[in-house]
């Protein structure tokens, strides 16, 4: 078993840079001044250097080949098969063409933060065609080592084991039946009467109702922190997990729900498998089963009538003064189900989001295959966004194509995970249901047996399983949209 232990030893290092690299990352998304972002670029690009060249050693293809023969049980099967297939994703690019690509894609997003602000397309587009040129290049090279096309090269790296053609199918199948629901539940909420929120909510009510909502959700304050970002988002590593969201002090509710979500994907790091830690068998097993757990708790519990009943009496005790009827659980269950065609897929509802990544996967899979090209994306987005919500964004960039942050650093492949994620959430919720009385789970308030379902059939799995392996063991069959259907329909109509 040497070679096998030489190979979890190298990627255990391996480990430890990127939990360096994941700390530099949140800082300069939380905490580093503007004027610290070329050093800290700078750096970063140094570090994904030397990442790369331990990924790449001439020495793991002799050890991979002689540890294929001496691993006999499943786990270290799977451990072998995780640390192959990481390797191999490294192992075909060129260190010029990953510092390049660390480079342009750290001045890109540090420029968009700005940019985004004054609906800077023209100076976005100079530093953005040079990501876009980049992360081609990467899918043509992975594209010629896997055989598949390069879009699928890419998505390989988020969602193993999950191709557009599939993906087609699914999205296909979604917008034969997504329009007319979206529209049918907003004419159904047309004669409710509701109440929103009006004057001032300060940023520290609502960081300590966040952190009490994360102390209800179990999060682990000793290993974890939340904190505040332009783009909210979950980093760090399993045992310090960095969470953000970003507050309005008009409103309250989108950072609220905010945390619930991020803390989904802070649990799932949180939990995952510690006797495989620093290996990537003990890795989340994709993104859009990461995403899954975010969407289970911001969708499946946060916006359930028992979870807004704790939320309402938590908002009733943190904005003393205000308003209560406000805070009233059917008025907080009518604001957090409320559908509307809007702009902002991260401010979008639950019944439109599916439509935003549509828009955004059929873009990017276009771009990256070389049918489109990046300045027709403003325009193409256009029309999509009309076709899908019937809203114009012509001269709209800022509220376009400018407002996500994933394409400014060339992480294309990523958008489908969040809709995969809502299914499989579904999914999920529908299994559990067959064991766990989840409602009466959660007016209890002690969420255990939720967690503990997810701990047992997703947490502790890390990447163990394939994702059909992982889903079918926890829900007794694949992918099937049909639950996410049946949820939303519930819900909804």
């Amino acid at each position: 078993m040497q070679a096998f232990h030489n190979l979890v030893d190298h990627f255990k290092k391996i480990n430890r840079f990127n939990h360096l690299s994941a700390i530099c990352g949140w800082d300069a998304a939380a905490m580093m001044p503007s004027g610290g972002n070329q050093a800290r670029s700078e750096a970063l690009a140094e570090l994904s250097v030397h990442i790369h060249s331990l990924m790449t050693q001439p020495q793991l293809s002799d050890w991979f080949d002689k540890a294929s023969e001496e691993v006999t049980t499943q786990d270290d099967l799977a451990t072998l098969r995780e640390m192959k297939r990481h390797w191999l994703h490294s192992n075909v690019l060129p260190e010029d063409l990953v510092q390049a690509k660390s480079l342009a894609g750290s001045k890109c997003e540090h420029a968009w933060r700005t940019q985004r602000g004054y609906n800077d397309w023209v100076g976005f587009e100079k530093n953005w065609a040079e990501v876009v040129s980049l992360s081609q290049e990467e899918a043509r090279i992975r594209s010629e080592a896997t055989g598949l096309n390069p879009y699928d090269s890419m998505l390989d790296i988020y969602e193993p084991g999950t191709y557009s053609d599939s993906l087609n199918t699914i999205f296909e199948d979604v917008k034969s039946w997504l329009p007319n629901l979206i529209d049918e539940a907003i004419e159904k909420q047309k004669s409710d009467n509701y109440l929103t929120p009006e004057g001032v909510f300060e940023t520290s009510k609502q960081k300590a109702l966040g952190l009490e909502v994360m102390s209800l959700l179990q999060f682990d304050f000793n290993h974890g922190r939340l904190d505040e970002s332009v783009h909210p988002f979950c980093g760090g590593v399993d045992t310090d997990v960095r969470i953000t969201t970003r507050y309005d002090e008009n409103e309250f509710t989108h950072s609220l729900m905010g945390i619930v979500h991020e803390t989904g994907h802070a649990r799932y790091e949180q939990g995952r498998p510690t006797s495989l830690s620093g290996v990537p068998s003990g890795e989340a097993r994709s993104m859009g089963i990461h995403e899954s757990q975010s969407l289970f708790f911001e969708m499946q519990l946060g916006r359930s009538e028992p979870f807004i009943e704790h939320l309402s009496k938590l908002a009733t005790k943190h904005f003393q003064g205000k308003n209560e009827a406000l805070f009233a659980k059917d008025n907080l269950h009518k604001l957090y189900t409320r559908v509307k065609k809007d702009f902002i897929r991260v401010d979008a509802d639950e019944l439109t989001y599916p439509a935003h990544v549509i828009l955004r996967y059929e873009i990017e899979r276009d771009l990256i295959n070389g049918d489109i090209k990046h300045t027709d994306v403003p325009e193409l987005w256009d029309t999509k966004m009309q076709q899908y919500l019937g809203l114009s964004t012509q001269g709209n960039y800022k509220n376009g194509c400018m407002q996500d942050i994933h394409w400014t650093d060339g992480a294309f492949g990523y958008f489908p995970s969040y809709t995969l994620g809502a299914m499989y959430a579904a999914q999920f919720m529908a299994a559990m249901t067959q064991s766990v009385d989840v409602n009466s789970v959660i007016r209890s308030g002690d969420l255990t047996p939720i967690f503990d379902w997810l701990k047992q059939n997703i947490w502790s799995k890390g990447s163990l399983l394939t994702t059909d392996e992982l889903v079918r063991q926890a829900t007794g069959d694949t992918l099937n949209t049909q639950h996410f259907k049946n949820h939303l329909t519930r819900r909804y109509l």
